[in-house]
């Protein structure tokens, strides 16, 4: 009886006993060529995912590992990955690896546009990576301008931090100044920044680029149209901080001096490190006070945010809560006036460096045109710009199951505002044209017009305008006279947009022998509002406008006030938008990533996606009552104030289309492989289809879903010194839908033509490289060589009016697509040695038709930025940044003709031969900026 009692005591010890003696740690090191440590290298022990990062000596620990057969994979972004076989057994282990570095990043483990991480070696997709050293090689002005470091990328970042356009591969039909990213996905750790898009409602609103991005992956066209929602034009995936096993971080104050001597202050930081028990944070964020490259009475950008995230790991994955506060006021420059259509050059007393044409600061009230019985207005500032707030937050998780299953959600909420208040369109408007006293609502401002100083109260100008109506030039009266004769045909344009967003991203992957299969959903809803209402506003047609207080004073007539006091003029009777919708996006995925043999992979994927828009649209009519909302008949500036007639049109549309992904790799070796792929993708509409067109009229039809046919094929090749990536591609776009913003002179009101559905394609070459022939020396050399034509397209010619008796269609099948280079690249030199470093970056901007008439050519331009840093200690650190260093005047955009409500589809050829000397509006990329970077690392 006892010798069974001990053998069961004994058997109840052993099982309890022998895990514990199986348990083993490893302990490791990781370091570079050169034999300094890398801090923050990730190190995963599969099977069972055992995950950890190296401390600032580039050493790590993995405690209590049952022995076994392993597999370690070590990556550090800029170094080639290691993967190894190791033996665990009832030894602890010491592991030492040294790290090559990875010229382009080929080895490096990317997670965009893939349902399953991999080495961009590996993926058979055209993928690019930005790290944080080359982030910090950007002068901070936005994230379009950081963008066009990636190769192939169009971006016009000549307005500023917003208004932005993105895209690439000649996907750019739709993306126009208002809605530039309107085939990309800009993201968040993997989740779109906004789901929905419309004029002056672009993902870019609420983003902004600090010290807690650690990198961002970028995919081209081929895998988006499966892995985004509604974005086949390719992905932008800004990548947050992940674990960090000792406390550190970054801390980081700049000043720079742009323009004529024009301030910027910013402070970044980023922290982050263990909480205990496997509990991990990090947090950071910036603000900034920024005058802005050109003159401005005002602050051109002030604000900033706050982001964080806490990460719980645990032996099967991870938990992490993140969320950002965004509160940020930033401003958008508008055109400058040239003249010489094959030499552009400044026109009315501009500078292509200097001038903006935005309104000045003041503080107005206008009447809200929703809420006129209840005396509601709305507060205007100039200055404001746009006001954007964000507030987000979600959970992210990552789960192995077990028996090579691999879950992961990721979900997000967020509430976005926009308002903006500032100016659209910077026209000139000549003193003899009936346009410049008729757009302000006055039944009949014919006479005497005294134009005053909104600020000072003098009298700056006297004009007879009687004239004009038989085509005799208006007279002054006195000496007093405006700059160039002129006024500003500009709006005070007053946008308030909400949306309140959820989107969730699940997977599910299973491992087979041969096969990882990966499948799961995507959602997307959004309740979103928009408000718009244009007021006229008179302003002096100069480099440094002021507003215009204007009256009609005839001997012995009532005085009649043209304007406010404040220079505001035809209250909300320009444009009267009040919309609000319910987006909902539901998609599901399969792909399947199939391994033929050890050097060939397959990947095939679909992904089924169905968009619903609900909503609804306001009618509108003029505000009608007697001497206008105050009824006084003298202040004709409140007299044509639109509101809502009680009348709505609804819309409720689905879009229901299948996309389809599939690619080859075939890796000659651990160095090169090659690389194919076809997508069939979808666009469904925007917003902006049922905002901007069927003004008062039933939306009784819903819009056209873009179809995109990409087909590419390329070669990745790593050497110890010498690295490239080379693509072919192919693109088409198909049912594009085409409204040009127009101007009615009779009736004074802006209309959107009706739609026309055109067809592109685009055939190109990219490239990207890198090669380091000596130690401390690295040239970078990205770029793209493409030929982009308009295969079938047609403009509607509206004839500067509403009626329809003199309309009709061009035409221009066949020409070049606009706005699209033939070359486009980016070259640099960097030195690295010892505590210095520096670099010289060339990027080029080909020669670009400005419409699809083909009738304006935008001029190549070089842009030349440089930078150095000095490492003073350990932990300290000071940059110098050099943004334009050669104050190049390139042409990055083109508005048309410099009258009020053109385009530039109206600047055709035959146009630009009847008027030779006429003016038109181009934006100039931004000119010289420097900037002193000091940073305290720890």
């Amino acid at each position: 009886m006892n010798k069974i009692i001990m053998l069961f005591l004994l058997t109840i010890t052993s099982m309890f006993c022998n895990p514990v003696f199986s348990q083993v740690n490893i302990n490791g090191e990781v370091k570079n060529s050169h034999g300094k440590p890398l801090e923050g290298a990730n190190i995963v022990l599969n099977p069972n995912n055992y995950t950890t990062t190296t401390n600032v000596n580039g050493i790590f620990k993995i405690q209590n590992i049952p022995s076994g057969s392993y597999i370690i994979t070590i990556s550090y972004l800029g170094h080639k990955t290691i993967k190894k076989n190791i033996e665990i057994t009832q030894k602890n282990v010491t592991l030492s690896f040294n790290m090559e570095e990875d010229l382009l990043n080929l080895q490096t483990i990317v997670v965009t546009g893939t349902f399953d991480p991999r080495i961009q070696l590996e993926s058979s997709t055209s993928i690019s990576t930005l790290s944080s050293k080359a982030m910090q090689q950007v002068y901070p002005q936005g994230t379009a301008n950081l963008l066009q470091n990636i190769p192939g990328t169009f971006t016009d970042a000549s307005a500023g931090e917003v208004f932005t356009k993105v895209y690439t591969r000649g996907i750019s039909a739709s993306a126009e100044d208002d809605t530039g990213w309107y085939y990309v996905s800009l993201q968040e750790d993997g989740l779109p920044v906004s789901l929905v898009q419309h004029s002056y409602y672009s993902p870019d609103l609420f983003h902004r680029l600090d010290l807690t991005t650690r990198k961002v992956e970028a995919i081209r066209g081929g895998s988006s149209s499966i892995t985004a929602l509604n974005a086949p034009g390719g992905i932008y995936n800004f990548m947050s901080h992940g674990i960090q096993n000792e406390f550190s971080g970054d801390i980081q104050l700049s000043n720079g001096i742009q323009g004529e001597g024009n301030a910027l202050y910013k402070i970044d930081a980023n922290i982050g490190g263990p909480l205990g028990n496997n509990w991990f944070f990090n947090a950071g964020g910036h603000y900034r006070h920024d005058d802005g490259a050109r003159n401005t009475d005002f602050t051109f950008s002030k604000g900033g945010q706050f982001k964080f995230n806490v990460i719980k790991k645990n032996d099967f994955g991870y938990l992490k809560f993140y969320g950002k506060i965004l509160d940020d006021y930033t401003n958008r420059y508008t055109g400058v006036a040239a003249t010489d259509w094959d030499n552009p050059t400044p026109a009315f007393g501009q500078d292509f460096g200097s001038t903006s044409l935005l309104m000045p600061s003041f503080n107005g009230s206008i009447p809200d045109g929703r809420y006129l019985t209840q005396g509601a207005s709305n507060s205007f500032d100039p200055s404001q710009g746009v006001h954007a707030k964000d507030l987000a937050f979600g959970f992210d998780i990552s789960q192995d199951l077990g028996n090579n299953w691999l879950l992961k959600n990721n979900i997000k909420f967020s509430a976005k505002d926009a308002n903006w208040q500032t100016s659209i369109s910077n026209a000139f408007v000549s003193l003899n044209n009936p346009l410049a006293y008729f757009i302000s609502g006055a039944s009949f401002p014919i006479g005497q017009v005294i134009f005053r100083d909104a600020q000072s109260g003098s009298e700056l100008a006297r004009v007879n305008n009687s004239g004009i109506l038989a085509g005799q030039p208006a007279q002054y009266l006195d000496s007093g006279t405006l700059p160039n004769d002129a006024i500003m045909g500009t709006s005070a344009w007053y946008k308030n947009n909400k949306a309140d967003e959820f989107m969730n991203q699940f997977t599910l992957q299973k491992t087979l022998e041969s096969h990882d299969i990966t499948t799961g959903f995507a959602l997307g809803f959004s309740d979103t509002s928009l408000f718009t209402q244009g007021s006229f506003a008179f302003v002096t047609y100069e480099p440094n406008p002021r507003m215009l207080q204007v009256t009609l004073e005839n001997p012995g007539d009532p005085v009649i006030e043209l304007s406010d006091a404040n220079g505001v003029s035809n209250y909300g009777g320009l444009f009267f938008v009040n919309a609000r919708a319910k987006v909902s996006q539901v998609s599901t995925f399969i792909n399947d990533r199939w391994k033929v043999s050890n050097n060939v992979h397959l990947d095939l994927g679909l992904r089924y996606e169905t968009i619903k828009h609900k909503g609804s649209k306001d009618r509108f009519a003029p505000f009608t009552q007697n001497g206008g909302l105050d009824e006084n008949d003298n202040t004709a500036y409140d007299n044509g104030i639109l509101a809502p007639t009680g009348q709505t049109d609804n819309f409720n549309y689905n879009y229901s289309y299948l996309s389809f992904s599939g690619g080859i790799n075939y890796k000659i070796d651990d160095e090169a492989a090659l690389f194919a792929r076809f997508s069939q993708g979808n666009k469904a509409p925007e917003l902006n289809y049922y905002f901007n067109n069927f003004s008062n009229v039933p939306i009784n039809k819903k819009g056209e879903v873009q179809k995109i046919n990409q087909a590419e094929i390329g070669v990745k090749y790593n050497l110890k010194d010498f690295s490239f990536t080379s693509t072919l591609f192919w693109s088409q776009l198909k049912n594009i839908g085409i409204a040009n913003f127009e101007f009615d002179s009779d009736n004074n009101s802006i209309f959107y033509t009706p739609i026309q559905f055109n067809t592109s394609r685009t055939i190109g070459f990219e490239w990207e490289s890198v090669y380091s022939p000596v130690q401390n020396f690295t040239f970078r050399f990205n770029g793209v060589l493409q030929n982009p034509k308009a295969t079938k397209w047609k403009v509607y010619d509206a004839a500067g009016s509403v009626d329809t008796s003199d309309d009709n269609i061009l035409d221009f099948s066949g020409n070049t697509l606009p706005f699209n280079p033939k070359l486009m690249f980016n070259l640099s030199n960097e030195y690295q040695k010892d505590k210095i470093s520096a670099f010289i970056k060339w990027q080029f901007m080909g020669k670009r038709y400005g419409n699809v008439s083909n009738g304006f050519k935008l001029p190549a331009y070089s842009v030349f930025n440089a930078g150095a840093r000095y490492q003073i200690s350990k932990n300290l650190s000071a940059d110098i940044l050099v943004a334009n260093l050669f104050n190049s005047e390139g042409l990055a955009n083109f508005f048309g003709a410099n009258s009020f409500g053109a385009n530039a589809n109206g600047a055709t050829p035959e146009f630009i031969a009847a008027n030779p000397d006429a003016s038109f509006v181009v934006f100039p990329v931004l000119r010289r900026r420097v900037l002193l970077k000091l940073n305290y690392s720890f």
